[in-house]
């Protein structure tokens, strides 16, 4: 590793799905404020939708995100049930019928809720939006239970782009993390999804799992490359057994060291690139005709809680249990424990936990933090103008920004920084430099690379 990547690997940093980030939101924070957000949007203005799914058949012991064993079907009814209120809810609170440009189903599995139940939700959600003639339709599922019933609806049901989280192909690795998937699994489930009218596919990747070498990561990458999917994400497996307690399972000594992890990232990269893929900000590969591509060659690449989307809506609405979503004025987080979120839903209640109203700073450094992540380059003082700053308004951060310049990292030259090769890798690390909620925080994040 270069003395940048040495120095600054092990930080830990926020990912940058939103700034602030979530830990900063403010506990109990008041639904009269979400509902009076919502009913500010314009109209003519296309939002997004994000539904969670907070389920899954198995369990992963990687995984990090809020998420439910579903043995029987009964919870998962009972889910899609409150799901179903909560978009009555939430468009009851808008000015209007608002037109949806994307909607995506995450989770957890979303594809462990029945073909007759994500029929329904989908139903209720044409009645109570608008969707545009080229509306992006996104669902995440599991090859290892996917039926043919559920990719026939999905097909059915107008979806344009389905996710797989491919995570590894190497046979230790995948038992390590308790997630058997052969090769000939994912192309089956691949070539039933185009069959279907699905002709978006996404595969994720993950470095730094247990007893994972550069070598595997490559042959993994190779082998995915001959799939040709549309995009491909890459992320660095971030190990929080603080947070997730399945990660117990996974031995620390089983672990990539820091320099590994990164041989492992540049393999990856290397073998995307060399397959035909662009690559987009720090984790993300794209075909080059592909809309996240072309978006971040016109420079309208942007950053939501999915990752890098082309997605330019200032509203994202989340739905479901732990939920985020954000409108002009700030960020909203539901209830993450199932139970008490149904329970305020069946009270009529928009589900809120925690939220956050923005105020003229944070957009200002919302927009350079994101800046940084998509292109790798900002004009601070332009930035700053238009914002209605100072030219200096940075001045706090230069001493910071001049440190990261003389290892390596950045090049800053009249008011416009400039990430280097290595500064790229260490995008989330150059941002954190103007993420004010940061510096007096203890709160843990993943390292950088």
């Amino acid at each position: 590793m270069s003395s940048a990547l040495d120095k600054y690997a092990k930080s830990s940093v926020p990912r940058y799905t939103s700034y602030p980030t979530a830990p900063h939101f403010a506990k109990e924070f008041p639904e009269a404020v979400y509902r009076g957000w919502l009913a500010q949007l314009d109209t003519d203005e296309p939002i997004s939708l994000y539904l969670h799914v907070p389920f899954c058949k198995q369990m992963c012991w990687y995984c990090g995100c809020n998420m439910k064993l579903a043995s029987k079907y009964g919870p998962v009814a009972d889910y899609v049930e409150s799901l179903i209120d909560e978009i009555d809810l939430v468009a009851d609170a808008m000015p209007g019928t608002m037109p949806v440009r994307h909607l995506h189903f995450g989770g957890g599995t979303p594809t462990v809720i029945s073909p007759e139940d994500l029929g329904a939700i989908m139903t209720l959600l044409r009645e109570r939006f608008e969707f545009v003639p080229d509306a992006e339709l996104a669902i995440e599922s599991d090859p290892r239970t996917l039926s043919d019933e559920m990719v026939t609806t999905i097909g059915e049901l107008g979806f344009t782009r389905a996710s797989f989280g491919v995570q590894e192909f190497d046979p230790k690795v995948q038992a390590a993390i308790n997630r058997i998937q052969p090769p000939d699994m994912v192309a089956r489930a691949m070539d039933r999804f185009k069959a279907a009218g699905v002709s978006k596919i996404n595969f994720d990747l993950i470095y730094g799992l247990p007893y994972q070498t550069a070598e595997d990561l490559q042959r993994t990458v190779e082998q995915c490359v001959e799939m040709r999917p549309d995009r491909v994400a890459l992320f660095g497996y971030a190990h929080v057994p603080w947070v997730a307690k399945n990660q117990r399972m996974i031995p620390d000594d089983s672990l990539p060291k820091s320099e590994q992890r990164a041989e492992q990232a540049d393999a990856a990269a290397e073998a995307l690139v060399k397959g035909g893929y662009v690559r987009i900000g720090i984790d993300h590969f794209a075909l080059p005709g592909d809309t996240l591509a072309v978006a971040a060659k016109t420079g309208e690449l942007h950053r939501n809680f999915q990752g890098y989307t082309a997605d330019a809506a200032q509203t994202l609405i989340g739905i479901g249990a732990t939920s985020i979503g954000r409108t002009p004025s700030g960020y909203i987080q539901n209830i993450v424990e199932t139970g008490a979120w149904a329970r305020a839903v069946a009270a009529g209640n928009l589900p809120v936990a925690r939220g956050h109203g923005l105020t003229k700073d944070d957009n200002l450094r919302a927009h350079v933090i994101e800046r940084i992540m998509c292109d790798g380059k900002i004009d601070l003082a332009a930035a700053g103008r238009a914002f209605g700053y100072a030219d200096d308004w940075y001045a706090p951060e230069q001493e910071a920004l001049a440190e990261l310049q003389r290892d390596g990292a950045v090049i800053c030259d009249h008011g416009k920084l400039t990430l280097t090769a290595d500064g790229v890798r260490l995008s989330r690390v150059v941002a954190s430099v103007f993420d004010t909620y940061l510096r007096n925080s203890n709160v843990r994040h993943s390292i950088a690379v």
